[in-house]
């Protein structure tokens, strides 16, 4: 399965797990990577020397390639960087910002740069500012989102008629059916969240993979779009924050209700009742918690049984 993407990267196949924070550590980076994909590590969710921590652990549990996403909004996103490059990382993934404000440094250091888009206009600029291959990632994605509403349908044949560069489609894509359709719209690979999310090697709590079992379609919604749009379950927390859109409430109104640590309290510590639960709309098709080698096997096997069908 060679194409621009295993190519760039030097995978087997052209499958990226998603850098989630809480969930995406060592762990099941090194795990996705051994299976063939490409594993990234969430440094969202991590203070500089646990970054490190992370990366040399997981250079311990593979040889093979692995990527670390950073989200821009991070506040000590200097040190993050400084991490990545003392460590020798080869692949970063940049997300929430503009790519403009760390290619440059990145690609001067001969790292391979993703930047993840919502639209036309962001991918455009996204190849404007150097970067290798762009995310393109639609409103059925989980956690942090775009504005837009724009699907993965509808997104993935849009930006691929703009752009020059190698296209990956995220967003409500777990199985080799998704894969094989993103492909087919014009993508080059996928990057795959809540499937890993509900994987062995994920480092999130047992009780919020058993909520991605238990999610069904129209139990999640992308809300908060004040301040940077998330899509959540509709537990206790998610029903506070659309009691008080009742209101008209002002930014600093809904900052406080999210408080502070509120995906941690969710995702990995497990409170499903005033936790942040974020995941996709595509949990709807997620029935059991593999490891993330049988994940890949499963996806490639299907993508190729489908892809002969037609």
């Amino acid at each position: 399965m060679t194409n621009t993407i295993t190519q760039l990267f030097k995978i087997k196949y052209p499958i990226i797990q998603g850098g989630m924070v809480w969930v995406s550590g060592w762990k099941l980076a090194s795990a996705v990577s051994n299976a063939g994909g490409l594993g990234l590590i969430g440094a969202g969710s991590m203070y500089p020397e646990v970054l490190r921590e992370h990366i040399q652990k997981c250079k311990k549990a593979t040889n093979k390639p692995f990527g670390v996403n950073v989200p821009m909004l991070y506040p000590q996103i200097d040190a993050l960087m400084n991490v990545i490059i003392e460590e020798g990382v080869t692949i970063v993934f940049t997300s929430a910002g503009n790519p403009k404000t760390w290619t440059s440094f990145l690609k001067n250091k001969r790292i391979i740069v993703v930047h993840v888009v919502s639209s036309v206009k962001f991918a455009l600029k996204a190849e404007l500012a150097g970067v290798d291959a762009i995310v393109c990632e639609g409103f059925e994605a989980g956690g942090h989102n775009g504005r837009e509403e724009s699907t993965t349908f509808t997104l993935i044949p849009m930006v691929k008629e703009q752009v020059n560069i190698p296209v990956i489609a995220a967003g409500g894509i777990a199985n080799g059916r998704g894969m094989l359709a993103a492909m087919v719209l014009g993508a080059d690979g996928v990057q795959i969240g809540s499937r890993f999310a509900a994987s062995e090697e994920s480092s999130a709590h047992t009780n919020f993979k058993q909520t991605i079992l238990d999610v069904k379609d129209g139990d999640t919604h992308l809300t908060l779009k004040e301040l940077a749009p998330v899509r959540l379950v509709k537990n206790k927390f998610y029903k506070e924050i659309q009691e008080l859109y009742q209101k008209n409430p002002t930014r600093e109104e809904l900052k406080d209700l999210l408080g502070r640590a509120r995906a941690k309290k969710g995702i990995f510590e497990g409170d499903l009742v005033n936790g942040e639960l974020e995941i996709g709309q595509i949990a709807g098709i997620i029935h059991r918690i593999a490891s993330a080698e049988e994940i890949i096997k499963e996806i490639v096997n299907d993508f190729e049984v489908l892809k002969k069908s037609f």
